[in-house]
């Protein structure tokens, strides 16, 4: 969500709004994407606020109307290109949550968005990859190595950001990891004997995943190319050998289209596909809903039901192909 074009960003002068978005941040732990978000969500409605009302939103004295005309104005915004489903979905998440934060600390006594009707988001099945072409996407980092290629620039290829990026790729499948709680994994996180990770998650909420074997070695192989391997409260995955910062989320996104191209795969697919194909491959082989809903960390089931499409889907498909009377 960006903001809108040769506008110039508000300053924030609502109380309330500054004490949410530090609420945001410290109480709910929630990532920068959804401070963002959320912030400019809001900010875009108080600027359509000050153009319809000339004045600033007073919270506790809105009424559902208001936000009727506000869904009808991103329905037909930017002329003949309105708002997806999803992008006025998301605006309206924010004015939810908002309200709810209000009503808690007695700035409103009731949310005037409460069961308005909004439109539903279209179904869309979230792509994966397929286990053979996971397998290729695992083996691309390593690739440059044996023949010495030059990287970008000119610069020689890093053994160490090699060993690295494959033990990164090896975690975010072995794990089902979002990027976010890749970046913040933490070498006291990684428990060996039991072979499991303790992630933390959306809202702060820790929860414990199985590792496999092959992403612990890939992470052992690239600690054993650092000088000074990283332990304690120090990252799992360094952003540099000379600096003891994570690698960040954006870094990531980089470096997976850099690989994905290398295994002649789609470069749009973000690191979140990868968590879709760890979940639908465990769906395939037989894991119970229940346990990849605690695997993702998703608080809710139906978060999870979406990857059941995929593998019915498959079904169909193999039914159609196969059966005689399909």
């Amino acid at each position: 969500m960006k903001p809108e074009p040769n506008e110039a960003e508000p300053e924030i002068r609502d109380k309330w709004l500054r004490r949410f978005l530090a609420h945001l941040a410290t109480d709910r732990g929630a990532s920068n994407y959804t401070r963002r978000n959320y912030e400019q969500a809001l900010l875009e409605f108080i600027r359509w606020h000050q153009r319809e009302r000339a004045q600033m939103p007073a919270w506790n004295q809105l009424h559902r109307d208001d936000f009727r005309a506000y869904l009808r104005f991103l329905g037909r915004k930017n002329g003949n290109q309105p708002l997806g489903r999803s992008s006025i979905q998301l605006r309206f998440s924010a004015l939810r949550t908002f309200y709810k934060f209000l009503i808690r600390h007695g700035a409103a006594s009731e949310s005037p968005i409460k069961n308005l009707a909004l439109p539903k988001p279209g179904k869309r099945l979230p792509k994966y990859l397929t286990q053979d072409q996971m397998l290729a996407l695992l083996d691309a980092p390593l690739k440059p190595l044996p023949a010495g290629k030059p990287a970008g620039r000119g610069r020689p290829v890093s053994p160490v950001i090699c060993r690295r990026d494959v033990a990164i790729l090896e975690t975010i499948y072995s794990c089902g990891l979002r990027a976010s709680e890749l970046s913040g994994l933490r070498v006291d996180d990684v428990d060996w004997n039991e072979r499991l990770v303790r992630v933390r998650g959306k809202g702060r909420k820790e929860r414990l995943v199985p590792i496999g074997e092959p992403a612990l070695k890939a992470i052992q192989s690239y600690w054993n190319t650092l000088a000074e391997p990283p332990a304690g409260e120090s990252p799992v995955f360094l952003a540099q050998t000379r600096k003891r910062s994570p690698v960040s989320p954006r870094d990531l996104a980089r470096r997976l289209k850099k690989y994905l191209i290398v295994a002649g795969l789609d470069q749009h697919l973000t690191p979140h596909k990868l968590r879709h194909s760890y979940a639908t491959h465990l769906l395939d082989a037989g894991a119970d809903l229940r346990s990849v809903q605690e695997l993702l960390g998703h608080a809710h089931l139906v978060t999870t039901q979406v990857y059941t499409h995929l593998t019915t889907e498959r079904l169909k498909k193999a039914y159609n192909a196969a059966h005689p009377r399909a």
